[in-house]
């Protein structure tokens, strides 16, 4: 490996070390902003992070008739099902940024 590929990888490395996602952040903002959509906006899952956080909003506008009970509860079994999917999420997202960066198909080993 010469000094131009080297300087390649630590590159590399240092842009996935500064753009990867971290499960810790993630549940954060789910558990503070997740009816706000707020770790999915992290994750990078704008059009779905706006749904919740469209849901939210009409939902507690719309409670007074009845309506947004339905969509508050809605966006309650969505953000446990989140709960769950959270790791896949982050670890899509990874596997992406670490495929774009190297510019090949990035394997996982365990």
């Amino acid at each position: 490996m010469d000094a131009t590929e080297r300087s390649e990888l630590v590159r590399s490395q240092l842009m996935y070390d500064a753009s990867r996602k971290s499960a810790g952040i993630a549940y954060v903002l789910w558990f503070f902003l997740g009816w706000l959509g707020g770790h999915r906006f992290y994750l990078g899952r704008t059009g779905t992070a706006v749904a919740q956080l469209l849901l939210s909003i009409v939902g507690w506008l719309t409670l007074v008739f009845i309506v947004g009970i339905f969509m508050l509860a809605g966006v309650g079994i969505w953000l446990l099902v989140d709960a769950f999917l959270i790791p896949g999420m982050i670890r899509e997202h990874n596997m992406k940024l670490a495929s774009d960066l190297t510019g090949g198909p990035v394997r996982l080993e365990v």
